[in-house]
């Protein structure tokens, strides 16, 4: 029997108790659905051949190939992962397009006794569920934007906001990038589909009768682009704006971006591609505090020369004054936990439309 999706709520209400991916491992690399693990009955590579062998000789060969492959693969998958399941277990099984393998996969999970269903439409099914959601509708959350100068602590008061309740969308830890030229969070990006299954994912925990606090971005971090649906929310959202002095940004920068500091070949060449916007003489300036060892005194020539025009040219189109302006002060400990409680307040019900803050 065929499962027929319709939203993740309801999947997830469905109560299935394993969600088993079948394709390959790259299928499941790429974006696969929220909580499912991989059980490929073909490998990357036997998924090529039999692809090979089904255009360039015989499709009925392929098929014959590949089912002594999928029937070996899913043998072994069971053996490893299944042996323990008891008689009332009930996953959900999905290849590409809910087809052969997951077919094949499901039947023999029923012979067994299991309560097993395919996902009618496999992975295209959810991946058509997400460009319903996040290209072709209205985002149906009310969204503010943090935002601010770079180094004002804006992510870690992310989650120091979200710990106080409010509903916090960190799109630069989704997408492992922190948005600047100093790049990647840990390791290589997501896919762009993993990372809006990601976003969907979040976003359908959320209650839509609250705000949605997200950081200000640009329409692309590092090399993920945010998808329709969210950029016109945030484009149109009202901001807070969190403040503080250069020299305490710079401080918080350089404690922040330590690991960056040590490889300093890799941040010599992320400044080097900054020389067609800054000019040879800043980047030669920035690379000699660099080579001095200097950490906090780079970080304040970036937010002079680098990160504070740059923002400044970003903002001059904002006509709109923000919801509210905090003073996130030294950016240590006690400030930030002050500056996360007044970010709180603008969420209450019974905050004003236009609140100026200065928690000290």
């Amino acid at each position: 029997m065929a499962y027929t999706l319709t939203d993740l709520a309801a999947l997830q209400a469905e109560g299935f108790d394993t969600i088993i991916d079948v394709r390959t491992p790259a299928e499941y690399a790429e974006d696969h659905l929220p909580g499912a693990v991989n059980m490929p009955v073909l490998s990357n590579q036997e998924r090529a051949e039999v692809g090979t062998i089904y255009t360039q000789d015989s499709p009925f060969k392929a098929r014959k190939i590949g089912a002594t492959r999928v029937a070996r693969n899913a043998a072994n998958a069971i053996e490893a992962h299944l042996l323990d399941k008891p008689g009332g277990w009930r996953p959900l099984v999905y290849c590409w397009r809910g087809g052969q393998r997951s077919g094949s996969f499901t039947s023999i999970l029923t012979q067994i006794g299991w309560r097993a269903q395919v996902l009618e439409g496999g992975y295209q099914s959810w991946r058509q569920h997400v460009v319903a959601k996040l290209y072709d509708a209205t985002l149906p959350f009310r969204v503010v934007r943090l935002d601010g100068f770079t180094g004002t602590a804006k992510t870690e008061l992310l989650g120091r906001a979200a710990a106080l309740g409010v509903q916090v969308l960190d799109l630069e830890g989704l997408a492992r990038h922190r948005g600047s030229i100093l790049g990647d969070i840990d390791g290589v990006q997501p896919a762009q589909k993993g990372f809006e299954s990601a976003i969907l994912e979040l976003l359908s925990s959320f209650d839509a009768a609250k705000p949605i606090l997200i950081e200000a971005e640009s329409a692309r971090i590092g090399t993920l682009r945010l998808p329709p649906a969210l950029w016109v929310a945030m484009k149109e959202s009202p901001r807070i704006v969190v403040k503080a002095a250069p020299e305490h940004r710079a401080r918080f920068l350089a404690a922040a971006y330590t690991g960056l500091v040590a490889d300093a070949d890799a941040l010599a060449t992320r400044l080097n591609h900054l020389r067609a916007h800054a000019g040879h003489a800043t980047v030669d300036r920035w690379l000699a505090l660099l080579a001095d060892n200097q950490p906090q005194a780079l970080a304040q020539a970036l937010i002079v020369d680098h990160y504070d025009p740059a923002y400044a040219r970003l903002t001059r189109s904002k006509l709109a004054p923000p919801i509210a302006t905090i003073d996130a002060g030294d950016l240590m400990d006690p400030a930030l936990d002050r500056a996360a409680a007044a970010i709180a307040a603008t969420f209450a019900p019974t905050s004003a439309t236009t609140l100026t803050t200065t928690p000290g």
